[in-house]
This record gives structure tokens, sequence and C-alpha cells, in this order.
């Protein structure tokens, strides 16, 4: 019996058919039950952001999640899209590819690398933010390349995340190629964005946040996986909270 509701877009390429991303549209409305509201979910289509038309295409947006996915289709979008929200202050939450969008957002904008990419995309680049790691890039088989399963995470004191989740480590499920290339973490954070979540045992980045931002996280990993009705995910749950205050595009 939810009496308000929130606008969350979903900016990315299998946007045709809603039910890519069932477990997605599971977990914001669990978080918008948690928050006693109802969540209005847009998609939008990566493929057709651009710079001169993210802000209409992303009107009445309350939040932008930009989901996970393989692939070089619809990415320059995506990135359109989380360059709109970062210089808006308007909530932002990137799941597995669209964390690393984000960094490569930043990398760009921010560090002003702009050949910076994912090696998935560019095998070329010259600023590879987004890489295979060392002990990956002699498999063949591309199923051995994914990390899966549940990875630990260490999270950094004070952080925003760290507040979501009121823990000092957590335990999330993943599916994925590609990493943050730590070669470029001195860099990065450095101008503001700061890897909040660390695996002890590999060193790898598995959160991301912006400081001087209202609510800008990005997660290696899938926490739609372990959000239930019963138990909504705490990310979802901070999330829908930040979407009622957020700056709406054009409110």
């Amino acid at each position: 019996n939810t009496k308000d509701s929130v606008t969350i877009s979903m900016v990315g390429k299998y946007t045709e058919l809603a039910d890519a991303y069932k477990s997605l549209n599971e977990a914001l409305r669990h978080g918008g039950l948690k928050n006693n509201l109802k969540v209005d979910i847009r998609y939008i289509d990566s493929e057709l952001i651009n710079t001169r038309n993210a802000k209409s295409l992303l009107k009445g947006s309350d939040a932008i999640l930009v989901p996970g996915g393989f692939g070089e289709r619809g990415i320059e979008g995506k990135i359109e899209a989380i360059k709109y929200v970062r210089l808006n202050n308007i909530p932002f939450f990137g799941i597995c590819l669209g964390m690393q969008m984000a960094v490569i957002e930043f990398a760009r904008n921010v560090l002003k690398l702009d050949d910076a990419n994912s090696t998935e995309m560019d095998k070329n680049t010259s600023y590879p933010v987004i890489d295979l790691m060392n002990d990956q890039k002699n498999i063949t088989d591309k199923g051995g390349t994914m990390r899966l399963g549940s990875w630990d995470c260490k999270l950094k004191e004070n952080s925003l995340i760290s507040n979501i989740y009121n823990s000092e480590n957590v335990n999330e499920r993943h599916r994925h190629r590609y990493e943050f290339n730590s070669k470029y973490l001195e860099k990065i954070e450095s101008n503001g964005m700061i890897a909040s979540g660390i695996n002890n045992k590999t060193g790898l980045v598995e959160i991301i946040e912006l400081k001087d931002h209202p609510w800008f996280i990005g997660v290696q990993f899938h926490p739609e996986y372990k959000s239930t009705v019963l138990s909504p995910h705490p990310l979802f749950v901070s999330f829908i909270s930040a979407a009622v205050n957020s700056n709406k595009i054009n409110r």
C-alpha cells in the first residue's frame, strides 16, 4: 500500500526485453518496499544516448542504474549517462560492467585520459583502466577467466559503503571477467574516486564511490543475487532512499 513512488532509469542494452534484468528489477522493488515506496523502472537503450540528448533521455529520473553485461555495444551511451549524473549530483548505482563504465568515464573526463577504456572493448587502449589480470591473460578458455562465486570484501572505514552495510567486511557473489586495473588506483583516488572495498586476498578493487557526491557507488559484484522480499539488500535500500532525496532531472 505504498503512497509515493520514485523513478529509476536503468540504462542498458537489453532494454527491449525487461526480463533480462529480472533479478535487478526485483531487488529495486525490494528496496522500494523497505522505504514504503513504489519503484517505477524506466528502461533506456544506452545505444540511443549521446552528448546532445543525455539530459532529455534521462529527464524525470530520480536515480540512474547501469547494470552488468558483456561486449562493447552501447558502452559509449552508458558513459555519457554516467557523466551526466556525476556532474549533476543524481544518485548513481553501477553494477559489474556499470562500475567499470564509471571508472572509464572518470578516467576520461576527470583524469583527462582520453583513450581510457577496458581491454574488453579496446585491446589497444593507451590507458587500460579495466583489464584482465596477469594471471588470467594466458587462459584461452573464456570460461576459465571468469571470477565466479562468493568473494570477501573489506570496506574502507567511514566510507559511504561501510555505513550502508554497517560492517567492516562483506561477502558478495561475482560473475565477471575484467577487473579494475590497480596501476591507476593512486591517480584515481587522488582525484576523488575512492576504492572503498577491496578483496584482501587478491588486492582487487570491488567497490568504488565518489567523495563529493550524494550517492555514487559502483560494485564489481552482483548484490541483486542476495536480495529478497523479506531481506532486501542494503545497497538497494540505500539507493532508493537516496533517490527520494535526489535533485530529480528537470523536476
